[in-house]
């Protein structure tokens, strides 16, 4: 299983394997190398309108802007109904060190299917390559109709150094599996915890790591009514609306 795993992550970082001329400096090599993957810009209505390198993406210009492109976050429930949270690795470009939710990431242009828009497919089939990528989850443990989509918010969020930040229309992708394979890749993770909801508000209190700006948004405003919903999450599905956090 592990050795399947680590084929995956090879496959994955393939993708991205030379940085060219633009390296950032300071940043760990597979870091670096990430950022040539290539985001979905959107609009605000969340229409595609042409891609970009995750570098352009994330970096901050003189006006305080970041492009707007297209994002996933994954919040992973075990039987009991307990939340996965991850912190980032300290190599991370945006937010290291950060406590967030399973899994966030970005499709990319430059992988088959991630720019398919049908159901929210592309950001599934995104989300299960992160998953295996950053927490070693065999992609043959999930099916992507397991991923159930609630909705999208719109947020930006600028990082402490004024040189990396956040401007993303991010899917919430809640799924619920026992027993799934975990084998954090310590380039993107740090360590993992199960949190129960009874228990959420006590671990963030006592945190001595600050909270992601995506997953602080979501559990002030969001997260309880979801949790509360686990077992019937289509009364709280909304595909309409994109929530905007402004």
């Amino acid at each position: 299983m592990l050795k399947a795993v680590t084929g995956i992550r090879g496959a994955v970082r393939s993708l991205t394997s030379s940085a060219g001329r633009n390296a950032t400096p300071k940043v760990a090599p597979l870091q670096e190398a990430a950022l040539e993957e290539q985001c979905i810009l959107v609009d605000e209505s969340d229409k595609s309108i042409g891609h970009a390198s995750k570098r352009n993406c994330h970096k901050i210009n003189g006006n305080k802007d970041i492009p707007l492109h297209r994002a996933f976050s994954v919040f992973l429930f075990d039987g009991k109904g307990d939340l996965l949270l991850q912190k980032r690795s300290a190599s991370k470009i945006t937010f290291p060190g950060y406590y967030t939710n399973t899994c966030c990431s970005h499709p990319l242009m430059e992988v088959p299917g991630e720019s398919e828009e049908r159901d929210a497919l592309g950001v599934r089939r995104a989300a299960r390559r992160r998953l295996a990528y950053e927490l070693g989850i065999p992609t043959n443990e999930i099916e992507l109709d397991e991923f159930i989509y609630l909705t999208r918010i719109h947020y930006q969020a600028l990082g402490h150094d004024d040189v990396w930040g956040e401007h993303e229309i991010d899917y919430v992708l809640f799924l619920q599996k026992n027993n799934v394979t975990l084998d954090p890749n310590m380039d993107e993770v740090s360590e993992i915890k199960w949190v129960s909801k009874s228990k959420i508000n006590e671990f963030v209190s006592k945190c001595n790591s600050p909270l992601t700006p995506w997953f602080e948004l979501i559990l002030n405003h969001k997260l309880s009514l979801w949790w509360d919903n686990l077992k019937c999450l289509e009364k709280v599905q909304d595909h309409k609306t994109i929530q905007r956090f402004m």
